[in-house]
């Protein structure tokens, strides 16, 4: 049996649309078989909300009288630079940004209290926030100083734009070495003290579609509360990574860039963070709706944490230093337990994704569909497989010689 998104955005208008989380669907699966819940069911919904570091958010603040060009110039909000490349009075701002010799991130050094992803939250909580320009000055922009407070109701545009977000399974992070070391999945104790995950496991949007059968350019998905898109591969995509016979991959693999109106979100799904020794990043909430179009696609629904590895990499040496070796694979459900064995040493795990909130985020989006509110789309370009993507390539570093 196969349906298609219009037959089930049919449905959905109607009220007749049976719609359930990535959760509930594994229950329904092994009570009724892959054929007769592909039959039954036409939406799953998914969710995740971790830090996602390749995250930030573009705006048009307006003309000024007399005009002033940004573009070229420096920018801050809230004393954090923004990027002026663009043109006259277009901004944009990244969640990794940080300030220079800000008090804040002075009372403990190394703790980088604030940057580019408290100023997103900021906006987004509808909080004044302070905007600062020195411009160059041209004949048809004469205004080289503006120092003004905005707020997001005022701009005419303010688009969260995200390069890398929703990882397809990641790393397990641990320290092999015999002091502290600060990374951006947490502080890791020495000699094994603990071990840090990033990922909703089960409910992950990418895990449940591990081919992006459904996903691509032009999928509608729930981001930070409101709608977005998915725009185009997430940097640092990569479908060429072993996989399980499921084809779940046990390596980092697919990301996705998100975009959507940044007017829509609720600072409840854009949290700015900070990783002490680290920086800042933006914990960003995204669901997607996976349509059950056949039995294929709910076979690959209905994945367990059980059912999804993960490698453990030491991030004292291995990681940093670009080296392939992994300590071993465990899978979710055991790093779920608060506990794995490495080495031969038991270690407590944490994950800094929230797989609570991961769950409230497939359930409103589940909510909404049932509601009427949200209809599926048809992509309108597939992202690149393992058979047309590129092969990742490391940094080809050439060294400048003087002179030359």
């Amino acid at each position: 049996m196969t349906k298609t998104i219009a037959e089930i955005n049919e449905k959905i208008k109607k009220g007749q649309a049976v719609v359930v989380t990535a959760e509930e669907i594994i229950e329904i699966v092994a009570q009724k078989g892959a054929a007769q819940a592909a039959k039954e069911v036409d939406v799953v919904t998914t969710g995740t909300f971790g830090p996602m570091c390749s995250s930030g958010a573009y705006f048009n603040f307006g003309h000024t009288k007399p005009k002033i060009k940004a573009g070229g110039g420096h920018a801050y909000l809230n004393n954090v630079p923004a990027y002026t490349g663009w043109a006259a009075v277009d901004l944009y701002i990244g969640a990794a940004a940080l300030p220079k010799d800000d008090p804040r991130n002075k009372i403990h050094p190394g703790e980088f209290t604030y940057g580019g992803s408290h100023v997103i939250e900021e906006l987004v909580a509808g909080k004044d926030v302070r905007l600062q320009i020195e411009a160059y000055g041209t004949d048809c922009y004469p205004r080289k100083h503006l120092d003004s407070w905005i707020n997001i109701k005022d701009l005419n545009e303010a688009v969260l734009f995200n390069t890398r977000n929703a990882y397809q399974n990641y790393n397990v992070a641990v320290n092999l070495s015999g002091k502290t070391i600060y990374t951006y999945l947490g502080t890791l104790k020495p000699n094994l003290g603990n071990a840090n995950y990033c990922s909703a496991g089960q409910l992950s949007p990418l895990l449940n579609d591990p081919f992006l059968k459904t996903i691509g350019i032009g999928t509608r998905i729930w981001l930070g509360g409101g709608i977005g898109y998915v725009a185009w591969q997430g940097t640092q995509f990569n479908p060429k990574v072993s996989r399980l016979e499921s084809g779940v991959p046990k390596r980092p693999a697919q990301t996705l860039a998100v975009i959507g109106d940044l007017k829509q979100m609720s600072p409840k799904w854009l949290k700015g963070v900070s990783f002490v020794g680290y920086g800042t990043t933006l914990t960003v909430g995204i669901g997607i709706p996976i349509p059950i179009l056949n039995e294929e696609i709910i076979k690959y629904t209905a994945v367990r944490d059980q059912d999804i590895l993960a490698a453990i990499v030491d991030y004292s040496d291995a990681y940093p230093q670009g080296k392939p070796d992994v300590l071993g694979e465990v899978n979710y459900a055991q790093l779920k337990s608060g506990e794995i064995t490495v080495n031969g040493k038991k270690v407590p795990t944490a994950g800094i994704s929230s797989y609570k909130k991961a769950l409230v985020i497939a359930d409103d989006l589940k909510q909404k569909i049932k509601k009427g509110d949200f209809l599926l789309t048809e992509k309108v370009a597939d992202l690149p497989s393992a058979e047309t993507a590129p092969a990742p390539k490391p940094f080809n570093e050439r060294p400048v010689k003087e002179g030359k």
